[in-house]
């Protein structure tokens, strides 16, 4: 696509937009439930597509891409009505007689562009609260996932409205190409380097942005957790989609009291889950490129650790990473240097819960924070920040739609979910209304006396 092609597209979409379509409530719940139902009634196409793309497991594709998608489309055209009202504002008394409202309106046309780990929820969710706030949107879904980028290109063309909703599949070149519009915003999911680009394209338009990044987020196992609860809720959020969430376990801090019965648990859960041979099991999936897999590789062989009691097997050209527990991990090693978003989990002891706390504060905000701890859980919550976080579990911050998804600082800004991803793709415009009869007093003219400040002083 080159930038002349994106500028026409952007302005059929503000046609769109500026007509007033979009704006009204029973076209967005219909463009929600087409939505909704686009994924429901095509799920094994889609499956099929994501285990083309990913090696996806059927059930983890189905939970984590299609049924949180459409359940989230489904819930925001419920709750839509209620959310779209005008609502009442207070006014102090020197505002009286007047009323004040804030009115939520759709933004315009905003670019959504998705990665590749769950390339339909994180293109369909962001997309349904667009279309909820009632804006016109252009999705950019991830080449790095090809057959899915284009079933989902198709199904859009035959579902959704073709006026105000247009997807551009292609790589560098088009996501470039649409950058260089002027779009009303922009919500990115990926990498801190590209959203960088992103946040500096944008601000060439003075475009809002919602950054959705990654970043190294820990677990921290203390002395009194529940062992088992712990290791089963650290496998699943590792070892699902083989790693490449950005809200999964990145690494491990473990009290040295209870380290090898936790990595004796990890190493239980990879048996119970995937088998002796993982490899084998249709339940455990692929990283998505050869690329990604050799950069895995190379920071296990980056060094800077004692042992590899589970996995640590990387075969480039079939695009697989064993479920991995790396021990006695430096905290200079190289697993640490970066982001892994892959099976492998590197596991550090400590003496006190200070340690792992001070390590967080340290580096950079993570997307999550995940602790498992009985009597210092709340001092963890309380001395660090994260973009969410858990207690005794995993993952469960980002699926209720009444809870926001975002991060903080390297791990991104802005947030969406449920009636947060509606104010996000919406504008909240203050208005005052005075009745038509009021004569504006003599306390607020020229010229100020004495008199007139104390009664303004009384007033405020």
């Amino acid at each position: 696509m080159s930038p002349a092609a994106a500028e026409q597209l952007v302005t059929r979409l503000r046609t769109t937009f500026d007509s007033g379509r979009t704006r009204d409530l029973d076209w967005r719940r219909d463009q929600l439930r087409a939505l909704s139902r686009m994924l429901t009634d095509n799920e094994d196409a889609l499956l099929t597509a994501l285990a083309q793309d990913l090696g996806k497991p059927r059930f983890e594709a189905w939970a984590g891409d299609i049924a949180a998608s459409a359940g989230e489309a489904d819930h925001l055209r419920k709750h839509l009505g209620g959310w779209a009202k005008d609502s009442t504002a207070r006014l102090p008394l020197a505002f009286r007689p007047g009323r004040a409202s804030v009115q939520h309106q759709p933004r315009g046309v905003v670019l959504v562009v998705a990665p590749w780990n769950y390339p339909v929820y994180l293109l369909a969710t962001p997309l349904a609260a667009a279309l909820a706030a009632g804006n016109a949107v252009v999705c950019k879904p991830s080449e790095l996932a090809p057959a899915t980028s284009a079933l989902i290109t198709q199904l859009a063309a035959e579902y959704l409205d073709p006026s105000a909703i247009a997807f551009v599949e292609g790589g560098v070149e088009e996501t470039t190409a649409l950058l260089q519009q002027r779009f009303d915003h922009i919500l990115y999911t990926g990498n801190g380097t590209v959203g960088r680009v992103v946040a500096e394209a944008a601000a060439r338009h003075l475009t809002p942005t919602t950054l959705e990044l990654g970043g190294k987020s820990p677990a921290i196992v203390d002395k009194d957790a529940n062992l088992k609860q712990a290791a089963s809720r650290i496998a699943f959020a590792k070892w699902s989609n083989a790693g490449q969430t950005c809200i999964a376990v990145d690494h491990v801090w473990v009290h040295h009291d209870v380290h090898d019965e936790l990595v004796a648990r990890l190493a239980a859960e990879v048996r119970e889950r995937y088998g002796e041979e993982p490899r084998q099991s249709a339940d455990f999936g692929r990283i998505v490129n050869e690329r990604h897999t050799a950069r895995i590789g190379a920071l296990l062989e980056g060094g800077g650790y004692d042992d590899v009691p589970v996995g640590g097997t990387v075969d480039v050209e079939a695009r697989y990473v064993a479920p991995t527990v790396v021990t006695g991990v430096k905290p200079d090693a190289a697993l640490m240097g970066e982001e892994i978003f892959g099976p492998v989990l590197p596991v550090l002891g400590f003496d006190d819960v200070s340690e792992p706390i001070a390590h967080v504060n340290a580096g950079d905000h993570p997307l999550a924070l995940y602790v498992f701890s009985r009597r210092n859980a709340d001092r963890v919550l309380a001395e660090t920040t994260s973009g969410g976080a858990c207690v005794n579990d995993t993952m469960m911050q980002v699926f209720p739609p009444s809870l926001p998804f975002g991060g903080v600082g390297e791990s991104g800004y802005g947030s969406y979910h449920g009636k947060w991803g509606f104010e996000t793709f919406s504008h909240r415009r203050a208005v005052y209304r005075r009745p038509w009869f009021f004569v504006e007093p003599a306390l607020a003219k020229a010229p100020y006396t004495a008199i007139k400040e104390r009664l303004a002083r009384f007033v405020y």
